[in-house]
Parts: C-alpha cells; sequence; structure tokens
C-alpha cells in the first residue's frame, strides 16, 4: 500500500512536472497571418475580362490624365478604395468611386506607354478587377504591366472566326513565340503566326461580342504585356549564353 501510494505520488510530481517545463520551455507563437477569399493579391489579373466600360470623362493636364469610368451595374460591389482595376490591361489604382462609376489616375509613363492618351469621352474599354485567392485562373497570370503597344495590320473576317494581324517593335518578338501567351488590351490569347515585326491572334465569337475586339479596325493601337516566364526564360539562355561564350572568347557582342 505504501509503495503503491508513492508511485502515484511519483507519477503526480512527473506530470506537474512534465506540464511545467512544457509550459516555461516553449515560447509563444504568433498567430499565423492567414489568406482568405477576401484578400486579394497585389495587382493580380487572369486575362479573362469581366466586361466592357465606357470612358465618361477625360481631364487632361501636362502630362496627366484623371479619367471617370462608368461600368455596367453591380461590377463595382465591394470595390475599395486604391484597390485594382485592369483598364485595356494596364492596372490601375481607384482613386474614388461611387455604385456605378471609378476614378482614376494615369500619369505621364503610362500615357506614354499606353493606348490611354487616346481615350476620350465615349470610349469603349476593357475591364477586370483583380483576382482573389480562389479565383479560377482561365486565362494566364497578367500583372497589368503594359511593355509596348502593336497596331492592327490586318483583319481577316468569316462567318465565326477573326483573324487578327499586329504589327509591333521587333525587339519584342523574341518574347513573343507561336502557341505562347500573350495579353492583348488585357485578353488572354494565344499566339498564332509570328514574323520579323508582326503576330497574329485568332478570336471566336465570345471574345469578341464580351471585349471591345469586336470593334477594333485596322490603324487601331493595342496594349500588349508579354508573358512572364517566357520573357524571364529568353532573357535567362541569352544571359547564360553570352556568359559562357565569352569566357570561351568566342562571343562578339553586336
Amino acid at each position: 500500500m505504501l509503495l503503491n501510494q508513492q508511485y502515484q505520488a511519483s507519477q503526480s510530481s512527473r506530470s506537474n512536472y512534465s506540464t511545467s517545463a512544457l509550459t516555461w520551455s516553449r515560447p509563444a507563437l504568433r498567430p499565423r497571418a492567414r489568406w482568405s477569399a477576401q484578400r486579394s493579391p497585389t495587382a493580380l489579373f487572369t486575362g479573362i475580362v469581366q466586361g466592357q466600360a465606357e470612358v465618361k470623362a477625360v481631364k487632361r493636364r501636362a502630362e496627366f490624365s484623371q479619367l471617370t469610368v462608368g461600368f455596367p451595374n453591380g461590377s463595382l460591389k465591394g470595390i475599395q478604395h486604391g484597390a485594382s482595376i485592369s483598364i485595356n490591361g494596364t492596372c490601375l489604382t481607384v482613386t474614388g468611386s461611387t455604385e456605378t462609376d471609378a476614378y482614376f489616375d494615369v500619369i505621364a509613363e503610362t500615357l506614354r506607354l499606353t493606348n490611354l492618351g487616346s481615350l476620350q469621352e465615349g470610349s469603349a474599354v476593357n475591364f477586370e478587377r483583380s483576382a482573389r485567392i480562389g479565383d479560377e485562373i482561365g486565362g494566364h497570370n497578367v500583372s497589368g504591366h503594359i511593355y509596348t503597344t502593336g497596331q492592327i495590320t490586318e483583319i481577316t473576317r468569316t462567318d465565326d472566326n477573326r483573324r487578327i494581324a499586329i504589327k509591333v517593335p521587333s525587339q519584342w518578338m523574341k518574347y513573343i513565340l507561336p502557341k505562347s501567351y500573350i495579353a492583348v488590351d488585357g485578353i488572354s490569347l494565344t499566339v498564332g503566326e509570328t514574323g520579323g515585326d508582326w503576330f497574329c491572334i485568332y478570336l471566336i465569337p465570345e471574345t469578341l461580342a464580351i471585349t471591345t475586339m469586336g470593334k477594333r479596325q485596322e490603324g487601331d493601337v493595342l496594349n500588349l504585356e508579354i508573358e512572364a516566364q517566357t520573357q524571364a526564360i529568353v532573357d535567362t539562355v541569352e544571359r547564360t549564353l553570352e556568359r559562357m561564350m565569352a569566357e570561351r572568347g568566342t562571343f562578339v557582342k553586336p
């Protein structure tokens, strides 16, 4: 009986000691930050245009414009000051809003690189609100950072198809490969044929109906965003080859 009582006492003491030791030796942990469907990454788009909006007003100053853009009913639900919306593929920050209108500031660099400088009252634009964690990526990852613009040189129309040829500065063609992704005015598209300074895209009736591409004419200027992974691969291969050939003394930089 005495041995049993001593054993129980020792177990109770060990249990108290272990609990105490864990309590004092284990540091307090910070709660982990959780991502939810209510929290979105910074300026991430998918290239799946949600519809067309209309420019209601343009206020221009030297190297600066303020746009008022009207959106379809319900499109701005839950929008917050400082949110990002893709306008013709260009990531813009909402500076104010109503139930149907949003306001944007467009600075000199954006006006220089994109087709937003040519917008006027009544212009139609493609729009896409920034994606949220958990949303389906129906197109490809699009940042909303425009690299250059291209000009439509030829449009071939048939009953259910449309082929559009786009001329671009030749230095960008190394990133525009057949069957690769490209964002054209914010639309995730697959590249068709390519040439020295041009490429073409093929559009289905759904794309023509939902986006501004159904209204585009020869001579129109389009915003282009190169697919980031393609650019990273091409640039990495170029730098690696340049370094290897320079080490061998066989590289002559043009």
